[in-house]
């Protein structure tokens, strides 16, 4: 049985979901109004809304201010590469912790996943020197090797995999097929929701990666849009309305993955078994 609420309770929880919709959202419109202003209008008080002169241009200028085109396309070209290579090794290592039977299996994931509680900060300085050795400091090939594997990878994909029924996969054993092909043939075509998860996770952390680049890259040609923001940002002086039009144009790409995953999204967590 199914317990109604009542249509008080259900108005009290309409009216909360919409006072946080709204605190939510008032950051983003106040950054949309701010991209179209005046650097001295952007911060006036009380807060003008709606520009009486819209500054339609700050979204020209972005380009010709900064190689903003470069960074883009490097943008792009890390987050996509990157997505696609974590997605493959968080989703092959997770069949095997959650499928395959080996001695000591359940101590490795452990191990694996704990590194999720060990902060960048702490081996952020060893890891520099590591990839400074290996000449791999200023390329996009470093960066890449350093975000290709991810313990919340692994762990998101293991949720999904663990709830495969195993007589399915036994199965596909006794018809022959390899673990190979039973990882390619089966368990990925079911895991679409929770590798668009992991998708959605993947693009708007390296999209929105700011440390990485800054210590990584130091020639212009290679640097990503985050960096490109911060160049608006002077030592004497802020072009805030170039600055907040740069980062709409930032967030539209995350937007548009969010809203075409939005309903993998929601049942690949609920698939994972992971909760708020």
């Amino acid at each position: 049985m199914v317990e109604k609420r009542s249509p008080v309770k259900r108005t009290i929880m309409y009216i909360l979901l919409v006072i946080l919709t709204i605190i939510t959202l008032v950051p983003l419109v106040w950054m949309l109004s701010a991209s179209l202003k005046l650097d001295s209008e952007v911060f006036s008080v009380p807060i003008q809304w709606i520009p009486k002169n819209p500054k339609w241009d700050n979204y020209s200028k972005i380009w010709t201010k900064i190689p903003l085109a470069t960074f883009t396309l490097n943008t792009v070209k890390l987050t996509v590469i990157i997505t696609i290579i974590q997605v493959l090794t968080s989703s092959f290592a997770a069949y095997g912790f959650a499928k395959c039977k080996f001695k000591g299996r359940d101590i490795l994931f452990l191990c694996y996943v704990a590194t999720m509680a060990i902060p960048w900060q702490v081996y952020m300085l060893p890891q520099y020197s590591m990839m400074n050795e290996m000449h791999l400091v200023d390329t996009h090939t470093g960066y890449v090797l350093m975000q290709a594997f991810s313990a919340f990878g692994v762990f998101l994909m293991r949720q999904f995999f663990i709830s495969l029924p195993n007589e399915l996969l036994e199965a596909a054993r006794i018809d022959g097929l390899s673990e190979y092909g039973i990882f390619a043939k089966i368990a990925l075509p079911l895991s679409k929701a929770s590798i668009s998860t992991l998708v959605i996770f993947t693009f708007v952390t390296i999209w929105n990666d700011y440390m990485g680049p800054m210590i990584y890259f130091n020639t212009e040609t290679k640097k990503t849009l985050q960096l490109g923001v911060r160049m608006f940002i002077g030592q004497y002086s802020t072009e805030y309305g170039l600055v907040f039009a740069a980062s709409v144009l930032s967030l539209i790409p995350v937007l548009i993955i969010f809203l075409l995953g939005q309903k993998q999204f929601v049942q690949g967590i609920a698939s994972s078994g992971i909760k708020g």
